[in-house]
């Protein structure tokens, strides 16, 4: 397994792992049940997404939408989560 993302937090991993997963790229979250034995203390580092042997190139090429955005407003003009 390499690393292919580094999680900020449990929702990050899983976007990050189904976003894999819609890519066709097999992907498992490592660290999730570590998170549950710190408590209140935030703790980094812990969360990974992890990618088998061969499918690292992939695994770049579809994160990289992360990074980049699309750039478009999640909220067009008159457009609001609450009303």
């Amino acid at each position: 397994m390499q690393v292919a993302y580094l999680a900020d937090n449990i929702v990050d991993a899983h976007l990050a792992k189904h976003l894999l997963e819609d890519a066709g790229v097999p992907a498992f979250v490592f660290g999730e049940s570590l998170l549950g034995g710190v408590g209140e203390l935030p703790m980094f580092g812990v969360l990974r997404v992890c990618v088998p042997e061969g499918y690292e190139e992939q695994a770049v090429a579809a994160l990289s939408v992360l990074a980049q955005g699309d750039g478009e407003d999640p909220l067009p003009d008159g457009d609001a989560l609450l009303a």
